[in-house]
């Protein structure tokens, strides 16, 4: 992933974890596993751990933790009605700005 790439999604990691929160409640290796499906390669696991302590932190997610067949009880996250709230006010943000930066891509093509 390159340093611009990198910078990008620095700024809209939270909303990306919180939209796969949205579908449904997963632990930390989950959502790994699914940012890895999407494209996002080269995410270390530790990113995302960090960045699940800041969304609880801000009361964005519930956490319960369930018993594992292997080691110690996950901590699975799901959305709650703030990190809805946060999440919904992410994807006007991301509307807007995707439709102004098409904007300025489409007149610096003519």
């Amino acid at each position: 992933m390159g340093k611009q790439m990198t910078e990008m999604l620095k700024g809209t990691l939270e909303g990306i974890v919180l939209a796969i929160l949205s579908v449904r409640p997963a632990y930390g290796y989950e959502i790994t596993a699914r940012l890895r499906e999407e494209g996002f390669s080269d995410i270390a696991e530790g990113t995302i751990y960090a960045l699940l302590v800041r969304i609880e932190q801000k009361g964005f997610v519930d956490v319960e933790k369930i018993p594992s067949e292997k080691g110690p009880p996950r901590k699975v996250y799901s959305l709650n009605a703030q990190g809805q709230e946060y999440l919904d006010e992410f994807w006007t943000t991301w509307g807007f700005l995707a439709e102004r930066l098409g904007q300025l891509r489409d007149e610096g093509g003519k």
